[in-house]
């Protein structure tokens, strides 16, 4: 069981039988006597994706989904009709299993071969990846930049990655250069 005053960012509960994922917690304290103090969570569906805000009373009790996260390995991605399959493979047993585009959201973008990921199994059924924060990338293309004001460091221009990502790079970085991404943010971390 877990209790509202151990709700904090990346705790999984249970609500009404689905996993979720606590994204943020607030606390209201009353402002009348012997008023309960209320936690305000922003939730993530692990199932869907989808984002609720919700209010609860401190002391409250959930249950922990039946969620467990398994090593996993990018392998490849094939299209099957209008949709596009992704293939992973369980580091411990070495199966397979696909996910599709819906399963995945944005997380598709960040896909390249032999990435390590998580795998989140729940009731013994992979529904989804967790990405690792930091993702390699080689680039394509980078568009010119002007140097202009470079004394406050700030100057950046456009760079496209070998899988279409949108990203901001120094100006001293060239095509063909793999860089490292922060998948949270989508921003440049450093040259690899």
């Amino acid at each position: 069981m877990i209790n509202t005053s151990e709700f904090k960012k990346g705790v999984r509960v249970e609500l009404d039988g689905a996993p979720w994922t606590i994204v943020s917690v607030t606390t209201q304290s009353p402002s009348a006597r012997g008023a309960a103090t209320l936690i305000k969570a922003r939730l993530r569906n692990v199932l869907t994706g989808q984002v609720s805000d919700r209010t609860f009373k401190s002391g409250e009790k959930f249950q922990e989904p039946d969620l467990q996260m398994r090593g996993a390995q990018y392998l490849y991605s094939a299209p099957e009709g209008d949709e596009t399959v992704h293939h992973f493979m369980d580091a411990t047993s070495y199966d397979q299993f696909e996910l599709r585009d819906d399963d995945l959201g944005d997380d598709v973008k960040w896909l390249v071969e032999n990435l390590d990921v998580k795998a989140v199994v729940y009731n013994d059924k992979v529904v989804g990846i967790e990405m690792p924060q930091f993702v390699e990338m080689e680039l394509e293309s980078v568009e010119p930049g002007s140097k202009g004001d470079t004394a406050s460091g700030g100057v950046t221009t456009v760079a496209y990655t070998t899988t279409g990502v949108r990203v901001q790079v120094p100006l001293y970085i060239q095509p063909g250069d793999r860089v490292r991404i922060d998948t949270t943010a989508g921003t440049f971390k450093d040259r690899v």
